[in-house]
C-alpha cells in the first residue's frame, strides 16, 4: 500500500512539530505528500496551512508571524489561520484582500506536547493518553526522527515478538527465538494485544526496569490505534511501568516521522531522563536498521503471494485487514507498486473450474 496514495489516509490526526517550536516562529512540515507551515493564532493556538503563498507560490514558512498571522516573506502578503488574506501591504486598506481566494487551511491541535495535523475531516479522536499530566507519572520526549520505510512495516514491527532474539540481541532479546503468544481483543479503534514476555536485563537495563537480576518479564498491554499508532504499555515485576506512545506521520510513499513519547511512574531519582532515553534509542535504532532494509509498499492482501507469513504475524495481519476493509468502505482500493498477482489454480488442462 503506497499511503499517501489513499485518500481516506488524509482523515486520521498525524503527530507533526513539538508544540514549543512554534513559539520561535513558523516551521515547515511536509505531511502525506503535502507541504504545510505550521504556526501560532493571537491566542497561541497551533494553526496548519498550505505552504504557498497565494500570489507568487513563495514558502511562507520562511516568513514570520505578525500579530497571530503568517506573512509571507517575499511581498509581506499577510494570512490568517484559516488561509484568508488579511493585508496587501502594496495595496491601499480595503476589500482587495478579502477578495483572494484563501489558501488551504487544515484541522490543527495540540495533544501531548506535540501539534498534531488532520487533512480532512478526522474519522475518530485522537486516541487518549490517561497518564499525560497525571500527578504519578512523567512524560518524557524521547525521539523525533526521520525514517526510509512506511509507517505500516514499523507498526508491524511493534507487534512482533519474532524478532526479538535477533534485532535485540544486544539490548533485551534472549536467545529463545520461539515468541510469546499475544491474546488478541479487536476494538473499534484497532485491537489490544496482551502477552508476558521473557527478557535479558543487562546491568544498562537495571535502572529501567527496577531489577538486578539476569532476567526479567514484561507484562505488556500492546494497543493498536488505526492507522499507524500505538500505545506500548510494560509492566515490570518491579511495579515500574514502562509506557511507550509512538506515532508514525506519513510524510511521503517510503519515508515516516517516529515519535516516541514515554511516560514512566518514577522519578528522576529513580531513574534519570538521559538514561531512559539512551536505552530506548539502542533498542530503536536496532528496528531502524532492519526496517530500513525492507520494502516500504506492504500488500495488504496476505493471499498475493508476496511476502510469506507465519503464526507470530497475526497482529500484522490483522492491520493489514482492517486497513483494507477501511479503504473499501470508503470506495478504495489498494494502491501498490506491486502488479496484480492472478491467484486463480490452474493445471494443465486450463484453469480451474
Amino acid at each position: 500500500m503506497l499511503t499517501t496514495r489513499q485518500k481516506v489516509l488524509r482523515r486520521f490526526w498525524y503527530a507533526t512539530v513539538r508544540l514549543e517550536r512554534l513559539y520561535d516562529g513558523p516551521q515547515a512540515f511536509r505531511l502525506m505528500g503535502e507541504n504545510l507551515v505550521l504556526f501560532l493564532d493571537e491566542a497561541a493556538n497551533p494553526a496548519a496551512l498550505r505552504d504557498q503563498c497565494r500570489h507568487r507560490t513563495a514558502r511562507l514558512s520562511k516568513g514570520y508571524c505578525e500579530q497571530g498571522m503568517i506573512v509571507c516573506p517575499y511581498h509581506g502578503w499577510t494570512y490568517d489561520r484559516s488561509g484568508q488574506v488579511r493585508r496587501i501591504p502594496q495595496l491601499s486598506e480595503g476589500g482587495h484582500a478579502m477578495r483572494q481566494t484563501p489558501i488551504d487551511s487544515f484541522r490543527c491541535m495540540a495533544r501531548f506536547g506535540y501539534v498534531w495535523v488532520a487533512l480532512e475531516e478526522p474519522l475518530q479522536p485522537l486516541f487518549d493518553v490517561p497518564e499525560d499530566g497525571a500527578d504519578r507519572y512523567r512524560r518524557i520526549f524521547q525521539f523525533q526522527e526521520e525514517w526510509k520505510t512506511s509507517p505500516l512495516r514499523m507498526m508491524e514491527n511493534a507487534f512482533d515478538n519474532a524478532h526479538f532474539a535477533y534485532v535485540h540481541k544486544a539490548t533485551f532479546g534472549v536467545s529463545q527465538p520461539k515468541p510469546s503468544t499475544y491474546s488478541i481483543q479487536e476494538t473499534d479503534y484497532g485491537f489490544c494485544a496482551s502477552t508476558v514476555v521473557p527478557v535479558a536485563n543487562p546491568p544498562a537495563a537495571h535502572p529501567i526496569t527496577g531489577i538486578a537480576t539476569p532476567e526479567t518479564t514484561r507484562t505488556m498491554q500492546n494497543h493498536w490505534y488505526l492507522p499507524f499508532a500505538r500505545r506500548m504499555d510494560m509492566a515490570y515485576p518491579s511495579g515500574v511501568r514502562h509506557i511507550i506512545i509512538n506515532a508514525l506521520t506519513p510524510i511521503d510513499d517510503d519515508r515516516i516521522q517516529v515519535v516516541q513519547l514515554l511516560y514512566r511512574n518514577d522519578t528522576e531519582a529513580d531513574c534519570p531522563e538521559r538514561k531512559l532515553i539512551e536505552w530506548d534509542a539502542a533498542i530503536i535504532e536496532e528496528d531502524r536498521h532492519i526496517l530500513e532494509s525492507t520494502i516500504a509498499d506492504v500488500p495488504l492482501d496476505a493471499r498475493s503471494g508476496v511476502e510469506g507469513h507465519m503464526p507470530s504475524d497475526r497482529p500484522g495481519l490483522i492491520m493489514r485487514q482492517r486497513l483494507a476493509q477501511l479503504l473499501s468502505d470508503h470506495g478504495e482500493s489498494e494502491i501498490t507498486r506491486f502488479l496484480p498477482r492472478d491467484t486463480t489454480c490452474k493445471t494443465s488442462e486450463g484453469p480451474a473450474t
